[in-house]
C-alpha cells in the first residue's frame, strides 16, 4: 500500500509539472509574438460554408481575429461565444472574427454546428495547406490577431486567461491606431 502511494505521489507531480510546462510554452508563444517584427499574414483561399471562395486579403483594411477551431474540441467552443460579442460590438468599428474550422468532416459537420450555435461571423472550411502558411497548428483553438494592413500582431495557443478582456484590449488598441 505505501509503495502504490509513492507512485501516485510521482505520476501527480510529473503531470502537474507537465502542464506547468504547456501553460508557460504558451505565455511564452503570445509574448514572443508581441515584441517581435510583425510579419504579414499569409493570404489563403479557402471556401466558406455555402461554397464560395474567399481570401484573407478580402479583408484588407480591418482589425481581424482569425481562430482556428473545430467543432469537437471544448476550448474552442468556450471561446466562440466571446468572438460573437466582441463581433456584434465591434463590426462596424472596422473589426471582422474570421473562424477556419479544421474539422476532417467539412462542410457537412461544421455547417449544422454553425447554425445551431448561431455564429454569425464567417467561417471557412481549413485545410493542411493553410495551416502550414500559419507555422503549423501546435494545438487548437489557435487565434491570430491581424492588424489592418494585414500583419500578424499576437498569436494565442489555447485560451488565453480572461479571453473576452484580452482579446478586447487588443482590438481596441489597433482600432485606436486606425488613421
Amino acid at each position: 500500500m505505501g509503495l502504490q502511494n509513492k507512485y501516485r505521489h510521482w505520476i501527480c507531480v510529473i503531470v502537474v509539472t507537465l502542464l506547468a510546462g504547456n501553460m508557460l510554452s504558451c505565455s511564452k508563444e503570445q509574448s514572443q509574438a508581441t515584441n517581435s517584427n510583425l510579419r504579414l499574414a499569409p493570404d489563403f483561399t479557402l471556401s466558406n460554408l455555402e461554397g464560395r471562395v474567399g481570401k484573407l486579403s478580402d479583408y484588407r483594411g480591418k482589425v481581424l481575429i482569425l481562430d482556428f477551431w473545430a467543432t469537437w474540441c471544448g476550448p474552442c467552443r468556450m471561446l466562440i461565444p466571446h468572438f460573437k460579442a466582441l463581433y456584434d460590438q465591434y463590426k462596424d468599428a472596422g473589426f471582422e472574427v474570421i473562424g477556419i474550422a479544421m474539422d476532417h468532416g467539412g462542410v457537412k459537420v461544421v455547417k449544422p454546428f454553425v447554425e445551431k450555435h448561431q455564429i454569425n461571423y464567417p467561417n471557412f472550411i481549413g485545410n493542411n495547406e493553410v495551416a502550414v502558411k500559419y507555422g503549423g497548428l501546435r494545438g487548437i483553438p489557435t487565434t491570430f490577431i491581424i492588424t489592418q494592413d494585414g500583419r500578424i500582431y499576437k498569436k494565442y495557443v489555447g485560451v488565453p486567461p480572461n479571453p473576452r478582456n484580452t482579446f478586447e484590449t487588443d482590438i481596441k488598441s489597433l482600432l485606436s491606431q486606425k488613421g
